[in-house]
């Protein structure tokens, strides 16, 4: 069963290693368990509703506060707490689009705030009911969840907005097909969810990222529906897939999204090589890009992960047989580790897989074939559980993301590093690393991950986040990065949304939500900031 206090389904779990647990109580000190609020305590907690009586409105407490929270670190610490602050009066779970119209309908007569709900993944506060006077009503797409048709031709899938990952691809393979879009949430999150954040999958070298798939789909608006027909391309003025990519709920809800999908790839398998330092890394998967070569996935480890990915694996004897053979072949300490995926035919396949191990050889790197491979790909959507591990032993976990272009890769990552191991408070460490997940030839995608200890309470545990949360956006918006590559804006990004956009491309984005919801009634909060 779906957790209601966390992350992923309860029978799932991704406990911390012994040697794990040693190496944070070495590098950060002993941690400090918080205790967790039960179901119970937080049941008494939700308030009566606000609402009307509806016949697609479900105003039982248990419902809604499974649909309060997302996945972000604020949101794990209120689940944890049972401090929740604000539930919503109500949760839709609509089934077509008609029905998703007549609530639209009802909201605005009976002037309640929408919130739209996929999976429930939002790692940046897309999904959290707003603090307001008005009753506020999340609209679940989880029973919008089908293949809808596929044109064979031209390889269009059309699905429900709230079709998730697995479903997706086991409704397409039964056909010989697959979308490819692979984000770590891939388990939970959603079609319409991929759409409204502009998300990104592991895969994204060969499939593209969700707004190369996104082909056209509708959105039901509070005066509408804005259909968007599938064309391979068009010059007739702006294009308004760019309207729906990326509106996190503020201009319309998601009714159906049209997919370019591919033929099921004969082989497909994946790799990891290591390279001596950081500088010879970040030049061998930049020449990898620029070059075109067709891999599917390319990541890039610093030094500081790949030392902490072979500690928290295990298996204490095969790395340290592992570290060994990388010493005498040239990769000791400050070495990085090379991903990368070959899918495809099988004969240019291996080709391909050839190619790329004499680019690593001749780079200085050493290959250490499919197993380390394998076993990222075994547990490549489990990370996130990690979370559950690291909680129970008293320490939390969060991540971030920008993306820049290559002359700023080294500097943006020293930047985002430094700023959170300086806000770390005085007394505590916080352990950092990061990898360059999304590569292409203009630049790449940073992502971060942090773990510190918990404060002796749940508001100082917050307010130590919130610090060094604060420190690294600033890092990234003054050195020119996007304050999301691909966990979208949300409420917790908003702020610094203007660094990129501009004021003249603020106000074309506040002049589009006032011209889809004058009256702010989706989502007010999310991606633009209410005045």
């Amino acid at each position: 069963m779906r957790r209601w206090n966390g992350w992923g389904d309860d029978a799932n779990d991704f406990p911390l290693k012994a040697s794990g647990l040693a190496f944070l109580r070495d590098t950060l000190g002993p941690g400090r368990p918080l205790p967790d609020a039960t179901w119970e305590q937080v049941l008494a907690r939700v308030p009566a509703s606000r609402l009307p009586a509806h016949p697609l409105v479900n105003t039982a407490a248990d419902i809604r506060v499974r649909h309060a929270r997302g996945q972000s670190l604020p949101d794990w610490l209120a689940m944890r707490s049972g401090e929740f602050g604000v539930f919503p009066d109500g949760v839709a779970e609509p089934e077509s689009a008609d029905d998703i119209r007549a609530l639209l309908a009802w909201a605005a007569e009976q002037d309640v705030l929408l919130v739209p709900y996929g999976g429930g993944t939002s790692v940046a506060g897309h999904i959290n009911p707003p603090a307001q006077e008005k009753p506020v009503l999340t609209l679940s797409l989880a029973r919008m969840n089908r293949l809808l048709s596929l044109d064979r031709e031209s390889q269009i899938a059309r699905f429900g907005p709230g079709t998730n990952g697995p479903a997706v691809e086991q409704q397409l393979r039964e056909h010989g097909y697959v979308l490819g879009h692979f984000p770590q949430s891939w388990e939970l999150s959603t079609v319409g969810g991929w759409v409204a954040s502009r998300s990104s999958g592991q895969q994204s070298l060969r499939y593209g990222r969700i707004e190369q798939l996104f082909a056209g789909g509708s959105m039901e608006t509070l005066d509408g529906t804005l259909d968007i027909p599938t064309l391979p391309a068009s010059s007739a003025g702006p294009d308004l897939r760019e309207v729906v990519l990326g509106s996190e709920g503020r201009f319309g809800i998601i009714s159906e999204v049209a997919l370019r999908v591919t033929p099921l790839p004969e082989h497909e398998s994946f790799h990891v090589a290591f390279m001596p330092d950081w500088p010879g890394a970040v030049a061998l998967v930049r020449s990898l890009v620029q070059a075109r070569v067709p891999l599917s996935m390319l990541r890039l480890s610093n030094a500081e992960e790949t030392r902490t990915q072979l500690t928290l694996a295990g298996h204490e004897q095969l790395v340290a047989w592992l570290e060994r053979y990388l010493s005498l072949r040239g990769c000791g300490e400050g070495k990085c580790m090379v991903t990368f995926g070959v899918t495809g035919e099988r004969a240019p396949s291996r080709r391909l897989l050839a190619d790329v191990l004499r680019r690593i050889r001749r780079a200085g790197g050493v290959n250490t074939g499919r197993l380390l491979g394998r076993k990222w790909e075994d547990a490549r959507f489990r990370s996130p559980y990690l979370r559950h591990g690291l909680w129970e032993h008293g320490y939390v976990v969060d991540t971030l993301e920008t993306s820049v272009d290559w002359a700023r890769v080294p500097t943006m990552v020293d930047a985002i590093e430094t700023a959170l191991h300086g806000a770390s408070g005085e007394g505590e460490k916080t352990h950092v690393f990061t990898h360059l997940s999304h590569l292409y030839p203009q630049g790449s995608s940073i992502y971060t991950t942090y773990v510190f200890r918990c404060a002796d309470d749940y508001a100082t545990t917050l307010a130590q986040w919130r610090k060094m949360k604060t420190a690294a956006s600033e890092a990234i918006v003054a050195h020119g990065g996007t304050i999301s590559h691909q966990h979208g804006v949300g409420r917790d990004h908003a702020p610094w949304l203007a660094a990129e956009k501009g004021a003249r491309g603020m106000s074309a984005l506040q002049a589009l939500a006032t011209h889809f919801d004058p009256q702010a009634r989706l989502n007010p909060g999310c991606l633009l900031q209410e005045k």
